[in-house]
């Protein structure tokens, strides 16, 4: 039997997604049904995850599963108005983003530092904007299928973005730091020769 290493800051890493991803549930469950609508955890998670995991698997498995069981859970319960069954009307798109999303913080925070990190978080913001609303836009009645239609909705969706930004900022600010501070405190969970 092959020798199984527990590997201490995957889990740390696990737990830490698990954790943000049950405020993204909590926040929704204790307010009016959309009154923070887009104001989530979920860019926060996908910074997250592509920054510090260094397995590709691992990296882009463990957020997309985190968003799949908390909009599964949403789903079937507060916003099961809007579930078409499985999960949401235009569900790929969101996962389409969110994969990207993930992409972004493979590549741009290879470096973890204020500048980077601020980086990163204004480009998946233009990531969802675009790629969700794309969703949002194609063979919706409410808009021309054109650019001007596309424009429009673009330009409906902007407060929705301004609270994925404040959130991806506060819930991405806990994230981060509370990781390099654990990982300060606990230099087994520092990246060396493993694969987490």
């Amino acid at each position: 039997m092959a020798h199984l290493k527990f590997n201490p800051r995957t889990l740390i890493l696990l737990l830490m997604i698990l954790a943000i991803t049950a405020f993204r549930l909590l926040v929704t469950f204790n307010s009016d049904e959309l009154q923070f609508a887009n104001f989530s955890s979920i860019g926060a998670v996908a910074l997250f995850g592509g920054a510090y995991f260094k397995d590709h698997l691992k990296a882009f498995a463990f957020p997309i599963l985190s968003l799949f069981l908390s909009d599964f859970i949403l789903s079937i319960t507060i916003f099961s108005k809007y579930s078409n069954g499985f999960l949401y009307e235009g569900w790929y798109w969101t996962y389409i983003a969110f994969a990207l999303m993930v992409l972004v913080g493979r590549m741009l925070l290879k470096n973890i530092n204020v500048v980077n990190l601020l980086a990163s978080t204004l480009s998946i913001v233009l990531i969802h904007w675009l790629v969700t609303d794309l969703g949002v836009w194609i063979n919706n009645p409410a808009y021309t299928q054109d650019l001007p239609g596309y424009w429009s909705c673009l330009i409906k969706a902007i407060p929705f973005e301004i609270r994925f930004l404040e959130g991806t900022v506060i819930y991405g600010t806990l994230l981060f730091g509370a990781f390099e501070i654990l990982k300060a405190k606990y230099p087994v969970l520092k990246l060396q020769m493993q694969k987490s």
